[in-house]
């Protein structure tokens, strides 16, 4: 029996893409089309979520234990230091996109993140929260150094170049998608709206909801850090 279920965590693994990509944040004034990096054929204009998680999972959020993606990035962080995921070995990394502008979804994401670190005590030091920017030519590193750390000081912004942002976008089989507003500067940005969750190994272990509260993702960290 236990090698049946060995099995099927992989399997279970690789179909999440489908729950992950149905969660899309819609931060415009008009719904999203399909055809931005990582889309996969996804729709903007809602938020629709789907919980597939392993057997005998202990995780409240979405165990990917096993998933083959994602495995790393190269980008800057809002001090100017080039970052991959083997700079926070040790501890539990989550990996949230969206940008500084966001109206909604990142505002609320970076303070439930917030209140979870807060909720983790000493623990805390043991996690790296990342906010990477979808919107690089509006979010310069001044910004992010401005925006990232008022939410907690130990959380770091990380940005690229539109190429640079396309591959870990790419990697993440994350959507993201320019939304055109009244005037060439005033556009939004639809995206995914959930964070990836690395244990101290730099294993992907889970995919994290939004707008759930603290409470369940603090659990999840602790397990990954007991």
């Amino acid at each position: 029996m236990k090698r049946f279920f060995s099995v099927l965590r992989p399997i279970a693994a690789s179909c999440i893409v489908i729950a992950m990509g149905l969660s899309v944040a819609a931060c415009g004034d008009k719904p999203a089309t399909t055809g931005s990096a990582g889309s996969a054929g996804i729709s903007g204009g809602g938020s629709q979520e789907m919980t597939l998680s392993p057997q005998n999972s202990k995780f409240i959020n979405t165990d990917v234990t096993g998933l083959g993606y994602p495995r790393d990035f190269a980008l800057t962080d809002h001090n100017g230091k080039p970052r991959t995921l083997a700079d926070f070995k040790g501890k539990v990394v989550v990996v949230f996109f969206g940008y500084t502008q966001c109206p909604d979804v990142c505002p609320t994401t970076m303070a439930e993140l917030s209140s979870v670190m807060k909720e983790l005590g000493p623990l805390a030091d043991k996690v790296q929260v990342l906010f990477v920017t979808v919107d690089p030519e509006r979010d310069t590193q001044a910004l992010l150094a401005q925006y990232v750390p008022a939410f907690d000081p130990r959380f770091l912004g990380l940005y690229g170049d539109l190429a640079a942002t396309e591959k870990v976008a790419k990697e993440f089989r994350v959507f993201y998608q320019k939304v055109p507003g009244k005037t060439s500067g005033s556009y939004t940005m639809d995206h995914t709206a959930g964070s990836y969750v690395f244990d101290p190994e730099g294993h992907i272990r889970l995919f994290v909801r939004n707008g759930q509260g603290p409470d369940p993702i603090a659990h999840d960290l602790k397990m990954l850090l007991s």
